[in-house]
């Protein structure tokens, strides 16, 4: 299995629901940015569950060697990489903050998530698991830079998975909505649309194994994003969202 983003708690509680499923992995492979914060949840899983993993360090803010990545074979790969910025109100004409935001949820991420999906074309099967977001289904003027990241990611993974199906590699897209994480420390959440990270991993495991294509993690959002994408645009530029 690889993880990119293995510093995420939701990346974390999936590996711990697929080992306490039984799953065996000769290694899983830690894509992290901070690695030194990566080794405490590699020691983790090494002691309770008995399964070795290698660290790999990966700055999706800096040009990336592919080759480096070579002898690494999977069947799983699971994206959670991500990077909320700073909203519209403080982050908007900040060029440092968009071009982080467009590096780390799009435009570095693509030609990583590429690499592997060409190894997993040409063992014809595996799997690619990645989360994206609802922010990405319209542009709203709160986050519309991270939202507009996110439709472009949403999009790529469709496709992708459209081309890889007669590949006999699935893709899965997970929209989690809000998440009681690190990344959304701080910010005013309505407990019933927010989801924890282990129950977020029990859901994404399941949809895995049932090959599913698209999960809201919690059914509610698709309802509300069903809603938000049907507002007329003459109304919605006039709300506060």
């Amino acid at each position: 299995m690889i993880i990119i983003g293995s510093n995420s708690e939701v990346a974390q509680a999936f590996v711990e629901k697929a080992l306490e499923a039984g799953e065996k992995y000769p290694f899983i492979y830690l894509f992290s940015s901070h690695p030194e914060t990566t080794e405490k949840f590699a020691k983790h899983i090494e002691v309770k569950y008995l399964q070795q993993s290698r660290i790999i360090p990966v700055n999706l803010m800096q040009e990336i060697n592919y080759n480096e990545f070579d002898e690494i074979s999977t069947n799983l790969v699971f994206c959670a990489a991500g990077y909320l910025g700073e909203g519209t109100a403080d982050g908007l004409y900040d060029n440092k903050n968009t071009e982080k935001i467009i590096d780390i949820n799009y435009a570095k991420l693509v030609p990583l998530l590429n690499h592997f999906a060409q190894k997993l074309e040409a063992k014809r099967g595996g799997t690619i698991i990645a989360l994206s977001s609802v922010a990405g289904e319209r542009g709203r003027q709160s986050n519309f830079i991270y939202g507009s990241a996110k439709a472009g990611f949403t999009a790529y993974l469709s496709g992708l998975r459209n081309y890889l199906y007669d590949k006999k590699v699935h893709v899965l897209t997970v929209k989690p909505g809000f998440m009681d994480t690190k990344m959304t420390e701080g910010l005013p959440l309505n407990p019933k649309l927010t989801a924890s990270p282990k129950q977020a991993a029990e859901r994404i495991y399941k949809a895995y194994k049932s090959g599913k294509n698209v999960l809201y993690v919690l059914p509610i959002w698709a309802i509300i994003m069903l809603i938000i994408r049907n507002i007329p645009e003459f109304i919605f530029k006039k709300l506060k969202m």
